[in-house]
């Protein structure tokens, strides 16, 4: 694919992952979590998508902020309120046959952080990359879309629902995204 970098201010390459790379986003419940979460940060707290995939267990984002907001802040409050949906959502899904297996997980996670009231979705910290060369940048966007189809999910990154690879193939995805063009 070829690009042209219509970015004006910081972008970042993120990446965020379940603890013990549990693979929670096999299950619609689990993964609107995270695209309603999305939808709020860019709507509500400035958060602006360039490109995404979510995984079975984690997730990517080509991604930025408004003027004068942190990026990071935007991601903490992401992490703590999916963490908390998620958890709530497996305690109360009576159709989920793995929710005691991951509750134990999650649980056993949490005991050893002490900043953790009784589970621990997400794994500590965000990796947070700036992507401030063009190269780096559409490698990153290149790898993430790439990311199904070297699952072998699907043969073409854009037949993937979960991410961004239909929007830059002129489909309308989930998520609205600002291409890179």
């Amino acid at each position: 694919m070829k690009y042209q970098n219509r970015i004006t201010g910081k972008i970042y390459f993120v990446t965020t992952t379940v603890v013990d790379w549990i693979d929670i986003f096999t299950r619609p419940q689990y993964k609107h979590i995270i695209l309603d979460s999305l939808k709020y940060c860019q709507q509500q707290k400035g958060l602006i998508i360039y490109a995404w995939v979510l995984m079975t267990n984690h997730l990517h984002l080509i991604a930025g902020t408004e003027e004068g907001d942190d990026i990071s802040f935007i991601l903490r409050d992401f992490k703590k309120f999916t963490s908390k949906k998620i958890i709530q959502t497996l305690k109360s899904d009576l159709t989920e046959s793995r929710s005691e297996w991951m509750l134990d997980k999650f649980s056993f996670s949490g005991r050893n952080d002490s900043k953790i009231k009784e589970y621990r979705f997400w794994q500590g910290g965000v990796d947070i990359q700036e992507l401030f060369v063009n190269d780096f940048l559409y490698q990153k966007l290149n790898y993430l879309h790439g990311n199904p189809v070297k699952m072998e999910f699907v043969a073409y990154p854009e037949d993937f629902t979960y991410s961004s690879a239909g929007d830059y193939a002129g489909k309308k995805g989930l998520l609205d995204v600002v291409l890179i063009e």
